[in-house]
């Protein structure tokens, strides 16, 4: 073998494997799983109105799946959206930025916000520790794009009894 063929290869190698790096190994992508509504068009609505930085301080991310969204390295909240609107529920109900979320507080690391009388419905999960109602805040023009689905939250002077 030619000593040009031989330097041929070693930059064709080289070249490979430095475009194989900068396509994958560099993207910092957090990992993730769309929901099942995650390809609603009303997703893809949100999507391009997620902020880049929440709580002025965790800045947004790559991620590997349809409809989903990452802040903070490393990671402190997730967005699904997608996820199967609730149409009632026993844990607390309120109202910020215009959107009502119902909080599931049952982790003991992390926060669940699910959209109440939103559809399809977007979740956030917020690690505890680093919670702010800022981060919901910051995400309320992207979610007010989805279209309201008649529920809302309700003060108990508004439930009969």
């Amino acid at each position: 073998m030619s000593r040009q063929r031989s330097a041929y290869r070693i930059q064709l190698a080289l070249g490979i494997t430095v475009l194989t790096a900068a396509l994958t190994g560099c993207t910092n992508a957090v990992s993730l799983t769309a929901a099942p509504s995650a390809n609603a068009p009303q997703c893809a609505a949100v999507q391009v109105r997620l902020p880049g930085t929440v709580a002025t301080k965790y800045e947004l991310r790559n991620t590997n799946a349809q409809s989903t969204a990452a802040w903070g390295d490393p990671t402190v909240m997730l967005l699904h959206c997608g996820v199967p609107a609730p149409a009632v529920s026993d844990l607390p109900c309120f109202s910020l930025g215009g959107i009502d979320w119902i909080r599931d507080g049952s982790e003991k690391d992390a926060i669940t916000f699910t959209t109440f009388g939103r559809a399809p419905a977007v979740q956030v999960t917020v690690a505890a520790a680093t919670y702010t109602n800022t981060m919901l805040s910051d995400l309320s023009d992207a979610v007010n794009t989805l279209p309201k689905d008649g529920h809302r939250c309700l003060d108990p002077q508004d439930v009969q009894q």
